[in-house]
């Protein structure tokens, strides 16, 4: 299994810098995938930044947010910039790996994986 732990949420002025840092821990064979989703009150689970072949950015973050990790590590952090009262949300790192070693990839099975959350608060 794949723990993740997130850790640097805090509560910030509309303007200010935030960094959110997560690892994966745990017995697997391989991290295929890491990035992170937000969750706002009243709102659905969104992507905010996914990091695997492509990296692909929400349009809200976009120019304000950087991810970047460390692969052999398997951590990855959320740099966040320019925060806005509407970035307000709990911060969850996700994962996607897998378990065991296949003799071939096309049988490798990928897991989605949480982390507890982490919670980022923007005053205005």
């Amino acid at each position: 299994q794949v723990q993740l732990m997130e850790s640097g949420g805090g509560l910030v002025q509309t303007g200010g810098s935030l960094r959110l840092s997560c690892a994966a821990s745990g017995s697997f064979y391989r991290i295929k995938k890491m990035g992170w989703y937000r969750h706002a009150p009243g709102r659905e689970l969104v992507a905010v930044i996914s990091s695997g072949d492509t990296t692909n950015y929400a349009d809200s973050v976009k120019g304000r947010f950087t991810i970047s990790g460390d692969n052999a590590k398997n951590t990855v952090d959320l740099q966040m910039n320019s925060l806005k009262p509407e970035d307000t949300a709990v911060y969850y790192c996700y994962a996607q790996g897998s378990l065991v070693r296949t003799l071939s990839p096309k049988y490798e099975r990928f897991y989605d994986y949480w982390g507890p959350g982490t919670q980022v608060t923007v005053s205005s």
